[in-house]
């Protein structure tokens, strides 16, 4: 039995000393900064470092930016906005500095290390001897590995179905920069190349698979390396003795690349595995753990795209966790000026951008436009073209930063407010019944004093809000000048409202012995109760519409229990037909039911609500409907069957902790910009899209990554790379709008072998397997799992 497990789990840590750099409290601020700007100026002083690898900018068309995008000006700018002064992300922390003197882009932890013998410090410009029958070979080999990844995935269903311990869990919670979650099915399938881990091109095949017996038959017209037209004998099948072991590819990579210091500066290199621990030095390019390609090193034309069969996509996972030791999230205020961008393309200033006429102007990496340098902005530059304050600056030498917001980039230009939880708990009789009101009730109130807050602060500005419901909604009053709590219930779910504004979010900090109080009232008010029906749809209509009362932001936490049959909006029919499994129609089963669902998810990611829903069935429940919102608002789901308190309830309360506490940005918008020759067409994840260029996310936390593929528009310069820059727009845990940008730069190459030495496994087998689950924008619904499997004891869906 095939077991494809695709799950997503905390990034590995390795020790590792500090960079010393001088620290100073504040974030990065223009020298000349408006005086309105509250954020406290920052200097940053280091050694001038080598080169950061980019060659000069070529000529690159226009890209324009869509003009009703929210990244595409000021004006049009996401839903929130800052709200008072930010922390900022590197108060007291290092600055990262320079590479030392001779190192490549992987060194050993130490000043002047060069790294291991015989390991590249960069793959561009590597010298490989190609036979056109290894080439032919190896263009084969992988659309052959494709297939069998396509075919293996479609055999998860029947598989899964016979094995009553397997475990369900979301495709859209792969992630680039993390541990163990890495699909290693494709590190298996793969030749071993120079780098355990990486396909194997001409010249890097492993033993037994590039030899003569596995020379494909000709192929026509021009090729690099071959003649126009040449045959050989038929192709051999894929021989399971030359499959190299899935374990030696992963304990080769960490012996070789394991507990060192994986600098940026270099365009192109592989990154180790997700498997492997390292230490990143961000130094113009975005750390792997928040971009990861399929390739560094994208084909110059689409025909050799075609070619060589390897899909160019990239893994972005903006929010990925960042170690301790590693440089934490610059914050860049530029007080009410905003961000400096491209007046073309709207790029943002990144250390793409050529300065000239001595620094009175920038060239655009992306599309090539001379812009003016603000007045606030300008300086001089040295002997090698490059601003004196080129190391003072993070937008300037770092891969990966965040620009303060305006308000020009808010919803109806006004500043946002924080984001709130709202606790909505199912109090039917089978809820009762198995302990589990209580085992929630008693969980929050130490849970709460968790709750997730800004690098620094002292407590969390999270509210909170309090709803029990079964075919009725009960809202509380929390306020903290009350001495009991106050109940409100509303009987119509057809016309869901909010009955009560003041006391329904309330900080818990300031409401602890009123929250407390009701707390320990629930289980008790409710210990008698027989109401076995329960309403859903109406159940987070009125989570949103409290947001909406509330002009914020914020997640849903719904502990539910079984399938809504009370006379309501979004009451459900019982599907469960066991006599449509193995047949034609069984897809139908695991499709969403659209009706009040589909504008329910539309509202959600409108106002920022983020759904997390904990399902405790006890019988059939239709989880590929409930669990729609859930999807599309970048939530998650975890269902407990027949769940009892001994047997499950550490599980769930380690679960909820995690998913309460981990950081969180809300009301997101995402842009990705490329340069001229290559543009974004088609984006994979629990995303939503009202265009083709923006994505929309109500919430995206540290275990949430967007997959997003290119095609070709025209022909890469393989002298200025491929660059790429990903922009989103949201809002803190703090109520503060800002930008979070990440920049990555890439090789191109009209060789196929360093197009297969480039290849990274990690994403490709994420690329592939979102394809096949069909997490795509463009499909109507996903098919969000397979019900019956969820309806076998113990399953933990997120």
């Amino acid at each position: 039995m095939l077991l494809l497990r695709l799950h997503s789990c905390s990034v590995l840590k390795v020790d590792h000393p500090p960079l010393a750099f001088p620290a100073g409290p504040g974030p990065v601020q223009s020298p000349q900064a408006p005086p309105t700007s509250h954020l406290t100026q920052q200097q940053f002083q280091t050694a001038p470092p080598t080169a950061m690898g980019h060659p000069p900018m070529g000529p690159h068309s226009s890209q324009m930016a869509h003009p009703q995008s929210p990244l595409a000006g000021p004006t049009m700018a996401g839903p929130q906005s800052m709200g008072g002064p930010p922390p900022m992300g590197g108060m007291g922390r290092p600055f990262p500095g320079p590479p030392p003197p001779g190192a490549g882009g992987f060194q050993q932890p130490g000043p002047g290390a060069a790294g291991p013998p015989g390991h590249p410090q960069q793959l561009q410009g590597t010298d490989s001897t190609v036979t056109w029958s290894s080439t032919v070979a190896i263009s084969k080999l992988t659309v052959e590995l494709k297939l069998i990844v396509l075919n293996a995935a479609r055999s998860v269903h029947k598989s899964l179905l016979e094995d009553c311990t397997a475990k369900c869990v979301l495709a859209n919670r792969i992630a680039p920069g993390t541990g163990h979650q890495s699909l290693t099915l494709w590190n298996c399938l793969c030749v071993k190349g120079q780098f355990g881990g990486q396909m194997a091109g001409p010249g890097m095949a492993g033993p037994g698979m590039a030899g003569p017996g596995m020379a494909g038959p000709g192929m026509a017209g021009p090729f690099q390396g071959g003649a126009a037209q040449m045959a050989g004998p038929p192709q051999k099948k894929l021989d399971p003795d030359s499959i190299p072991s899935t374990t030696q590819v992963i304990e080769d990579d960490q012996a070789k690349r394991g507990g060192q210091v994986y600098t940026t500066n270099l365009r192109g290199q592989v990154p180790p595995l997700v498997t492997t621990d390292y230490t990143v030095q961000d130094q113009g390019n975005a750390s792997p753990r928040f971009m990861r390609c399929t390739t560094y090193s994208f084909p110059c034309t689409a025909d050799l795209a075609k070619q060589c069969q390897v899909p160019l996509a990239t893994i972005i996972k903006p929010f990925a966790t960042v170690p301790k030791n590693e440089t934490p999230m610059y914050v860049v205020n530029h007080g009410e000026t905003g961000p400096i961008r491209c007046n073309r393309c709207k790029a943002y200033m990144c250390p793409y951008m050529q300065f000239t006429d001595g620094g009175r102007r920038y060239q655009c990496g992306f599309c090539n436009c001379v812009n003016e340098v603000p007045a606030f902005y300008f300086q001089h530059l040295d002997h090698m073209g490059k601003r004196v304050d080129f190391y003072e600056r993070p937008e300037l030498s770092l891969g990966s930063y965040e620009f303060a917001a305006t308000l020009d980039y808010c919803k109806n230009n006004k500043p946002a407010s924080p984001p709130a939880y709202i606790f909505m708990i199912d109090v039917s009789y089978a809820n009762i019944k198995s302990g589990l009101v209580r085992l929630v009730c008693d969980e929050l109130k130490t849970l709460l004093d968790n709750l997730p807050r800004e690098d620094g602060a002292e407590s969390s500005m999270v509210k909170v809000g309090f709803v029990t419901y079964n075919k009725i909604l009960h809202f509380y009053n929390v306020k903290s000048a009350l001495a009991q709590p106050q109940m409100m219930v509303v009987s119509d779910t057809a016309e869901m409202f909010v009955p009560l504004l003041d006391g329904f979010l309330v900080n818990f900090q300031e409401s602890r012995a009123v929250i407390n109080n009701l707390l320990d009232q629930i289980p008790d008010m409710f210990a008698d109760t027989n109401e076995s029906e329960t309403v859903f749809a109406p159940v987070i209509q009125a989570g949103v519409e409290a947001l909406k009362a509330a002009e914020c932001s914020g997640k849903l936490f719904i502990f539910h229990s079984s399938i809504p049959t009370a006379e309501a909006p979004g009451k459900l029919k019982n599907r469960d037909d066991k006599k449509l499994i193995n047949t034609e129609k069984e897809k139908t089963l695991f499709q969403p039911q659209k009706a009040v669902y589909e504008q329910l998810s539309k509202d959600c990611v409108s106002q920022g609500c983020s759904v997390d829903l904990f399902l405790f069935p006890s019988q059939y429940v239709d989880i590929a409907t409930m669990g729609d919102v859930a999807t599309h608002t970048g939530g998650s789901v975890f269902k407990y069957s027949n769940f009892q308190v001994e047997r499950d309830g550490q599980h769930f309360l380690s679960d909820l902790r995690k998913d309460v506490e981990k950081a969180i940005g809300f009301d997101a918008i995402m842009r990705v910009r490329t340069s001229t020759g290559f543009r974004a067409t088609d984006f994979f994840g629990a995303i939503h899209m009202n265009n083709t260029t923006d994505v929309e996310m109500a919430a995206v936390d540290c275990d949430k990554a967007v997959t997003v593929e290119f095609k070709h528009d025209d022909t890469l310069s393989e002298e200025t790379g491929a660059l790429m820059q990903c922009a989103l727009l949201y809002t803190t845990i703090s109520g503060q709008r800002r930008l979070r940008i990440h920049n990555l730069s890439l090789n191109c190459s009209a060789q196929l072998s360093e197009l297969y030495k480039s290849c990274e496994t990690d994403a490709l087998v994420n690329f592939f397997a979102k394809c096949l689950l069909g997490l795509s924008t463009w499909n109507v619904h996903l098919c969000f799992l397979f019900e019956y499997i969820c309806s076998l004891p113990s399953r933990h869906i997120e």
